[in-house]
């Protein structure tokens, strides 16, 4: 997931005019193993975009332990000349035998596996024990702020989906749609998940439904700690449903719980049928 994929910093952007700037730390850990480590917290920027258009910014330093752990083993001869006192130069080589360490399984087709072990993921350097303890980590974290949102839309009586697919696979298509088929029936309200643009929530914010957008810039998805900032500015009247409209990403919105009752996975027959199966 999120500790291999090379989701880090992100810009969450919105339409507006009026902004609110918050710091918020989640560790991203870079550890360089040359035995010692290197710990470095990355602040990511985040705007949501109020339902009256709005701008709220927040500085998040994020749970995505992205660890770059090396142990570099090299075989070099460095050859070292030293001048005796005769004057004559003598020359020394010296062999430092260093390893590198990837972890894959060699299948009986020759294939290569490198999602075998139980991180199921292969980083150099970097144990599979240590890639488990570090998802373990910000999945930890993330699922505390997805109970707080969990309890907060229970308060109000407010049902939330998450919607996740690929991208392009006609999220917000579905919901245009739907919301004009609840008007009058049920209050909609929705939180808009891009990594650029408010193009999206603004198709949303046409049909009448108060809409945020969260842009994750190089984020492929949305996390609880998001939503729960977007949740303090959306009307959540009693009897209502919140629609999430995840990054258009198939792998990491799958991970991350963002308080929501459901997870619908929207697919498109253009697709094929292998890899979102």
């Amino acid at each position: 997931m999120c500790t291999v994929c090379g989701c880090g910093t992100g810009s969450v952007e919105a339409a507006g005019g009026r902004g609110h700037d918050h710091a918020h730390d989640h560790a991203h850990e870079h550890s360089h193993d040359h035995d010692h480590d290197h710990g470095h917290a990355h602040q990511h920027d985040h705007d949501h975009v109020h339902a009256d258009g709005t701008v709220h910014r927040h500085s998040h330093s994020h749970a995505h332990a992205h660890v770059h752990v090396h142990a570099h083993p090299h075989d070099h001869d460095h050859d070292h000349e030293r001048l005796h006192a005769d004057g004559v130069p003598h020359e020394h080589p010296h062999d430092h035998d260093h390893h590198h360490h990837h972890h894959h399984v060699h299948g009986p087709d020759g294939a290569f596996d490198y999602g075998a072990g139980a991180g199921s993921a292969s980083v150099p350097g970097l144990s599979q024990a240590r890639i488990v303890r570090i998802e373990r980590d910000i999945l930890a974290q993330n699922d505390a702020h997805a109970r707080d949102n969990r309890a907060r839309l229970a308060s109000a009586g407010v049902f939330a989906l998450n919607l996740v697919s690929s991208p392009g696979s006609g999220k917000t298509t579905l919901l245009v749609r739907a919301i004009q088929d609840l008007a009058g029936r049920l209050p909609v309200v929705v939180i808009e998940g891009d990594q650029q643009t408010s193009n999206d929530a603004a198709r949303i914010r046409a049909t009448g439904a108060p809409a945020i957008q969260i842009n994750t810039g190089k984020g492929c998805h949305l996390d609880a700690h998001m939503v729960g900032h977007a949740l303090e500015q959306l009307p959540l009247a009693a009897g209502g449903v919140l629609f999430v409209e995840n990054v258009g990403n198939l792998v990491c919105p799958a991970a991350f719980d963002l308080g929501e009752a459901h997870k619908v996975v929207v697919l498109s027959v253009t697709e094929g049928e292998d890899k979102p199966l």
